[in-house]
């Protein structure tokens, strides 16, 4: 195979930015404050959206009702940290005419009612149809539940149905518990740990090194034979960030190409030009015995948690050895792997 055919998105995500008011220990894209911010600009966000405007298709409820891996949101990052830009991308979203738009949150910017309500407001005269609040033991030590509290119950004045909490079994627990302010994951642990079994840990990005415990680890060979083909052409809930990387299941690092080019849909990816997505279509053994033969990778002798991890911490070696893999892109996402920091 020299070309992979790939689809346009038919539900999406735009990652305004990586920056982020938080270092969650779940976070699939690595996002934290240490982030160069390089907002997306206007115009790029009308390109974008322009392109993806009549591929989009809406909640099975209507184009005015959202639902996760339906429609387009907004993301990062966290999109409240540039509340101008969020509102510009709203309202080009609007007059193109784009189904079951939503905004994702971690609500620390959720600091007092009136300002809660106001924003949230202008968001949905904009044309903002949802939003989904996230809400979890990992960002609770970062967002004092106050703020998740008053954020849900603004929002589901402001917008009714169309509330998501990502997820709302932790909401319900956290309210339950009586728990303020922030707390720490070991803290929270040892008064809630049962729920945690519900959580939805993709087991990639940052959760690969922050919540390794919390898994089984294999070596490397119990993932041979796996191809990561359906994940980079899946075509829903993909997304685009904010240097234009065409990013597909989750797969944080791996751009398919720059967005604004209309022959990676046309054409297909040139897979010559892009060795390590050839790799994974294949067999993630390739990758590893490349990187082994080829850049000196060391097997972790404390084994992975998933294929994911596997093929992340690959590909942060290759990243820190050489800059030849375009494919290998934001190339800061490898950076930020492992940020944390204290909330003050």
């Amino acid at each position: 195979m020299e070309r992979l055919k790939i689809s346009k998105p038919i539900s999406a995500g735009i990652i305004l930015s990586y920056k982020c008011s938080s270092a969650c220990k779940h976070c699939m894209y690595a996002c934290s404050p240490s982030w160069s911010a390089d907002w997306f600009s206007r115009e790029g966000l009308r390109l974008v959206m322009s392109k993806i405007a009549k591929e989009i298709q809406p909640s099975p409820y209507g184009p005015r009702r959202v639902s996760i891996n339906y429609g387009l949101h907004f993301t990062g990052g966290e999109p409240f940290l540039n509340f101008n830009l969020l509102l510009d991308a709203v309202k080009i979203a609007n007059e193109l005419r784009i189904p079951s738009t939503f905004v994702e949150t971690n609500c620390f910017w959720c600091t007092n009612d009136k300002d809660t309500r106001e924003k949230l407001m202008i968001l949905k005269e904009a044309g903002l149809n949802g939003i989904l609040i996230s809400v979890n033991p990992f960002i609770l030590e970062y967002v004092p539940f106050e703020r998740t509290k008053r954020a849900v119950e603004i929002s589901r004045e402001v917008f009714g149905n169309n509330v998501m909490l990502y997820q709302e079994i932790f909401y319900n627990q956290f309210k339950e518990l009586g728990i303020k302010n922030t707390l720490f994951l070991n803290e929270y642990i040892r008064k809630g740990e049962s729920a945690l079994q519900h959580a939805e840990l993709l087991p990639m990005g940052r959760v690969c090194y922050k919540l390794q415990d919390f898994f089984v680890k294999y070596p490397a060979k119990a993932f041979f034979g796996e191809s990561c083909a359906m994940e980079l052409t899946r075509n829903w809930h993909a997304h685009v960030d904010n240097y234009f990387n065409y990013m597909t299941g989750y797969c944080g690092g791996i751009s398919l190409g720059d967005f604004r080019d209309d022959s990676i849909f046309r054409e297909g990816i040139d897979l010559n030009e892009r060795p390590i997505v050839r790799m994974l279509i294949t067999d993630i053994k390739e990758l590893y015995n490349f990187a082994l033969k080829e850049f000196n990778y060391v097997e972790r002798k404390e084994g992975y948690i998933s294929k994911c991890h596997l093929c992340i911490d690959i590909r942060r070696h290759l990243v820190h050895q050489t800059s030849k893999f375009k494919e290998l892109q934001p190339r800061e996402l490898y950076d930020h792997l492992e940020d944390s920091f204290i909330p003050t």
